[in-house]
This record gives structure tokens, sequence and C-alpha cells, in this order.
């Protein structure tokens, strides 16, 4: 058997006589766990040689079939995942417009100090729940958060002042902070560099779809139960959502992969494939590192910041989302076609956003996709600001939806795919970019 080591696409470019130092000076690994490494990468060569940078197109009809079927396991489950966990928490935008401020007593600062205050809670937990992601089953983990954020989501309509709001909102943002960084690093260790986008801007239409259908279901719910049982409407909205949320983090037990070596619904030659396919995707791929050391390794990474940067600034321009149902209000129309009016961008925008990822990956380009991206949703901005024609006004709420919703993938594909070394690096490079573009959310509500 040859002793020699081969090496496969975009792997770290030390020298045999180096890579023993290298090694021993960021990791300790004992010998079986290199022999596994090695067996892996030649495992890439044999099975999984092709180019993965997103210039040329898959053949292979057993990694193919293996994408395929990772599409119909995960992507479903994640998405009616994220679709819950965006309507939970905007709920509060709708309820709003059943009276929620009066009946609690709420001022309009005391409002926007609600909804702000959900995103310092989501803030805290998302760097350690992903360092946490790296050592459990992501299944049983993100389905018992799923659980949590479930039964405080019901809890908001007990709510009887501003302090009791203000503490459930609270704990709304620490119960749903594992999800969207779980869900990011759970799609990375599946799917590789040219697959990731498209992916994430499907899993990131559950909360565009989320915000759309919101206005159709609540609409729905203060007509036909508002003081039904002595319970407002909006009341009736926190209830019945925390219930279905509950429902689905159940079955997602039984559907949410874990590693891609222990997913239980995996042959044992489709979780070879589909660990040894992401080892060859990785740039610079190393062996596991600690989760502290994954963190520190992030922290140092410039490119991250950067990233970082770009995402804060985009999740800004997204902020219009929490008053969104009260800015289409200020068109004149009574509360029920208002709630209806508040769907069509959203659903124009998820479609646009799909296919924008989707062509960002195929052409493995992303920095004139985010800026062609942006340059429509300022221009949406502007016209929302320069007119007060109804229809003109309409038409920018759709144009500026267009605009921001359709970078978020690519920009988190592109960490992940630029930031990813270790799993361990991954999972913290992705919960600090989320974190940090997340801080908008607390200063654009009162902006």
């Amino acid at each position: 058997m040859s002793t020699h080591k081969p090496k496969f696409p975009n792997a770290d470019p030390t020298t045999e006589d180096d890579k023993p130092d290298t090694l021993h000076r960021e990791f300790t690994i004992d010998e079986e766990n290199n022999k596994k490494l090695a067996r892996d990468e030649a495992g890439v060569l044999s099975r999984a040689g092709g180019d993965y940078s997103g210039a040329q197109k898959k053949t292979d009809p057993v990694e193919i079939s293996l994408v395929r079927k990772l599409d119909i396991w995960i992507m479903p489950t994640l998405w009616v995942m994220y679709w819950l966990n965006y309507l939970d928490r905007n709920a509060i935008a709708l309820a709003r417009l059943n009276d929620l401020e009066e009946d609690l007593g709420l001022s309009s600062s005391q409002y926007q100090t609600c909804v702000s205050i959900l995103f310092v809670g989501y803030l805290l937990g998302q760097v350690p729940s992903n360092m946490i992601l790296t050592r459990v089953r992501p299944s049983l983990y993100m389905a018992g958060f799923m659980a949590l954020w479930a039964v405080v989501s019901a809890l908001t309509a007990l709510a009887k002042d501003f302090k009791g709001l203000l503490l459930v909102r609270f704990f709304l943002g620490v119960s749903e902070a594992p999800y969207y960084p779980g869900a990011l690093y759970m799609l990375s260790i599946f799917y590789t560099r040219k697959e990731i986008a498209t992916r994430i801007s499907i899993l990131y239409t559950g909360n565009i779809l989320a915000t759309a259908f919101a206005g159709l279901i609540a609409a729905g719910i203060f007509h036909g139960m508002d003081d039904l049982a002595g319970i407002t409407g909006w009341q009736w909205l926190f209830i019945l959502q925390g219930a279905v949320t509950f429902v689905v983090a159940v079955f997602s037990i039984f559907t949410l992969p874990d590693d891609p070596l222990k997913t239980r619904w995996l042959t044992p030659e489709e979780r070879e494939l589909a660990h040894a396919r992401i080892l060859a995707d990785t740039v610079g791929a190393r062996v596991q590192s600690s989760t502290f050391a994954g963190l520190k390794e992030a922290a140092r990474d410039p490119r991250l910041w950067l990233f970082a940067f770009m995402q804060h600034m985009h999740l800004a321009a997204n902020g219009f989302k929490n008053f969104f149902p009260t800015a289409v209000e200020t068109l004149g129309f009574n509360t029920t076609i208002t709630l209806v009016l508040t769907c069509p961008p959203y659903l124009i925008a998820g479609l646009i956003s799909v296919g924008w990822s989707w062509s960002s990956g195929k052409y493995n380009e992303r920095t004139w996709h985010i800026t062609v991206a942006k340059a429509i949703a300022i221009f949406g901005f502007v016209l929302g600001c320069a007119t007060l024609n109804t229809g003109a006004r309409y038409f920018a709420m759709v144009v500026f939806a267009i605009g921001t919703y359709a970078v978020n993938s690519i920009v988190l594909g592109w960490v992940s795919s630029t930031c990813g070394q270790t799993k361990e690096k991954k999972a913290s490079a992705l919960a600090i970019v989320n974190t940090t573009a997340n801080v908008s959310f607390i200063w654009t509500p009162v902006s």
C-alpha cells in the first residue's frame, strides 16, 4: 500500500516536511485520525474528484442522487422551521393592528423597545449556540430550541403590560437564537460552494413568505376569532402560531440531519460521499479543532469582519419589515386590505432572490450581484420618499423589497466558503457574521 498522501483540491499548500509541525502547532490529533483523514482525501479523489469551485456542472449520477436526497430531507424541514421562526417573531407587528398597544397601555416608544429587545436576547445566544452545535446532535438541539420558542411565543398572549411583553420578547429572542446560525451551519456541512447560495436563498424565502403570508393569516384570525371565548384576536394569533410551531418541532427531530457521517437516513455509502465532497470543496481544509480554537481563528480572520460589516449594513436596510404593515396602512386602505397588500412585495422578492442566488452560484460571481441588488434597493427607497402617489409608493415598496432580499444568501454563502477551514471555525464565523448583522435590528426600529 502506497504511503504517499494524496492532496485534494484547494488543500492548504504545505509540504510533507513541514505539515506535521503545522498540525502540531494548531491541533492535537492521534494517529488514527491522521489515517482517517488520508482515507477521506483518497476517497475524494476517487469518488468526488470534480471541480467544486462552481465552474463545472456535476455529472456523477451518484452525487446528483445524493444532492437530490439531501434536498428532499433537509430543505423542507429547515424551510418550515424558518417560516415559523419568523412568523412567531414578527407577529407583534401584526398584533399592533389589532389594538395590542391599546390593550397593554403601550406608548409608541415602548412598543419600539419591545420590538428591539428581542434582538438583544437573539444576539447573546448565537455564537455560543453554534459553538455548542458542533459538539451535540443538531437534530435534537435545533428541535429542542424550536419547542422552547413555541412555548415562549404562545405565552405572549398572557402579557398584561409593558414589563410583561418586554420580558417575553427578550426570552423569545434567546430561544430563537440557535435556529438561523444553526441552519446555516447545517447547510454548510452538506452543500458545496456552488450549491449553498441557492439553498440559503431557498431557506430565506421562509423568512420572506412568513412576512408575506403573516398578514393573511392574521387577517383571518382577527376577523373570525376576535373576542372568541373572551380572548382578543392578537392573543389568538400568538396562541395558535405557538401551538403549530410546537407540533413541527416534534416532527423535525426525525427529519433533521446530524453530521454527514452520522445522519441516519443516509446509507453508509452516501454518508462517506457526503463527507468526502465537502472535504474536497473546502478551501484550505484542516482537521477538527476545539470549539474555542475555532472561535479564536474566526475572530482573527480579517475577511470575517468585512463580511460582518457587509451583512450588518444589508440587514439595516432590511429593518423596514418590522413596520411594513404600518407603512402599507398609510396608503389609506382598511385593515383587511392593508394586510392583504403586505403579501405581494414579499412573494415577488422571494422568487427573484432565488433566481439571483442561482445566478451567483452558476457564474461563481458575488460582487456585482450584491452591488446591482443594493442599487435597486436604493432606487426603491428614494422613490418611496419622493412621491405621494399611492400606486408609485406601493411600487416602491415592491422594488426595495426585491433589492434588499436578493443579497442575504450571497453574502452568507461567501462567508461559508471563505471562512470554513474547520467546522468549528465555520460555525463560529457564520454565527459572528449573523450576530453582528442583527445588531442593526436594535437601532433601526428606533432610528
